[in-house]
């Protein structure tokens, strides 16, 4: 859906010594991506362009064409960065030695702050909400975060955790609207700088609603 110019064709020159080539190469290309991250966060998909990408980062439009064939393809590659990110977050929640419950407490306490600190998520969260825009297809969200929470919400029923009557799948799409909803608020009333205290709050309702209480 760009409405920039078509790629330039950049040559690549020759040099004795392939490795530190390809190390500057992958520093640029993720120089870019982060650049490109701030500037969707900011501005929307939309509205950034590959001229307004390749100023900020101090690059020509062919220099940044030698990494992306073009906008779709850095957005598509934002998104792809997040859901890495969203995975190895998952994961190290999973294999936390704790109950299933402060599990998923943990793992979506560091979710909030990763949507207030990290481009890359505030970026892909843009995208996501902008996929209408593009012609990027780009992965279904939430449906790994559904499945994940939903799994935790059944280990903890099978632990005793859960007020009784709690259902753990459609509490998971409860908890998933609840929390991306809240970033979503934050980032269009706040940029997202309540993002830590407001999750905070909801958390502690939301988790009051479905664990069973201490006797």
């Amino acid at each position: 859906m760009s409405t920039d110019t078509p790629r330039i064709s950049v040559p690549r020159r020759p040099h004795s010594s392939g490795r530190p080539q390809q190390a500057r190469s992958v520093q640029t290309r993720d120089h870019i991506l982060i650049v490109a991250a701030q500037l969707f966060a900011e501005r929307g998909y939309p509205y950034t362009s590959i001229t307004e990408i390749a100023d900020r980062v101090g690059m020509t439009k062919g220099a940044v064409y030698f990494h992306f064939r073009d906008k779709e393809a850095i957005a598509a590659e934002i998104v792809r960065e997040l859901y890495n990110r969203w995975r190895v977050r998952i994961d190290e929640a999973l294999a936390m030695q704790v109950s299933p419950l402060e599990t998923l407490q943990a793992l979506l306490d560091n979710a909030a702050d990763r949507f207030f600190e990290d481009d890359i998520v505030k970026a892909g969260a843009r995208l996501q909400a902008d996929r209408s825009l593009s012609d990027t297809t780009l992965p279904e969200p939430y449906v790994e975060w559904i499945s994940t929470i939903a799994t935790l919400l059944a280990r903890a029923k099978g632990a005793g955790q859960l007020r009784d009557g709690v259902d753990p799948e459609s509490s998971a799409y409860i908890l998933v609207s609840g929390f991306f909803g809240l970033q979503h608020l934050c980032d269009i009333l706040n940029h997202r700088d309540d993002m830590p205290r407001r999750w905070q709050e909801m958390s502690r309702r939301l988790f009051a609603s479905i664990a069973r209480s201490a006797e």
